[in-house]
């Protein structure tokens, strides 16, 4: 099976499995949440589904939802959702994990903390051993004096003696390769600083408030504690693994 087709399928289980009439839904962001929006469309319009409002995670996907026709509300009309149903770019034995390398990691984490449920969905490639070396961690921040918060950053003990590496994001936000000479800007209007790491981050808890306590950080894509259930496609098929 492609990759593709793996994320096509946990996409779709995971809506099949925890998204039922008269919820309010949480769409996540990127190539694997794609197919759980494309799967809540089909629903909907097949009748399966009714009375279901959805909340987008960044402007693709509420582009992508608005074409299938869901019908769409924000944080400030709906403060609580039922479920929200989004990928990850690494996940550790903890089901902590690192999200944000399509850029939308502030609306993500804003729309997920407001979930009953966080269903993650994820190809095998995506489980780690710890958080860090497979993937940068990506932090937004404000542009006002951006080098100056990357400095602090990069001084936190948790990334203290070259652990570290924060490189600002080039070109799209919406992946953390270089593929232009201007500064990615987000959705909301700042910049992407994503952390290098050479070691497994021995404790994400602790860099993560450590982050938070940053003058200029908006958010950082360590997602800890959030996860109610992982579903992970792999060459076996598909296996959940749920929180604690």
């Amino acid at each position: 099976m492609s990759q593709d087709e793996l994320k096509k399928l946990v996409g779709y289980k995971a809506v099949d499995d925890y998204v039922k009439s008269g919820m309010v839904v949480g769409l996540g962001t990127g190539s694997t949440a794609y197919f759980a929006v494309e799967r809540v469309g089909q629903k909907l319009q097949s009748g399966e589904l009714t009375d279901i409002v959805a909340i987008p995670t960044s402007v693709r996907t509420k582009e992508q939802a608005e074409s299938l026709g869901i019908p769409l509300v924000t944080l400030d009309t709906h403060s609580k959702l039922d479920v929200a149903i989004d990928g990850a770019d690494e996940v550790d034995p903890e089901l902590n994990l690192t999200k944000g390398g399509g850029g939308a990691l502030f609306r993500e984490k804003i729309v997920e903390i407001a979930s009953d449920k966080f269903i993650v969905i994820v190809d095998e490639s995506k489980i780690c051993n710890g958080l860090g070396p497979g993937f940068p961690i990506p932090v937004e921040i404000v542009p006002f004096c951006h080098e100056h918060t990357m400095r602090i950053i990069g001084s936190l003990p948790s990334c203290d003696g070259g652990k570290c590496k924060p490189v600002l994001r080039m070109g799209s936000a919406a992946n953390n390769k270089v593929d232009g000479d201007e500064i990615a800007v987000t959705d909301n209007g700042n910049y992407i600083v994503d952390l290098h790491f050479d070691e497994p981050i021995k404790d994400p808890k602790t860099l993560a408030s450590e982050l938070k306590n940053v003058v200029g950080v908006v958010e950082h894509g360590l997602f800890c504690g959030m996860a109610t259930a992982v579903i992970i496609a792999g060459s076996d098929g598909i296996s959940v693994k749920e929180a604690p």
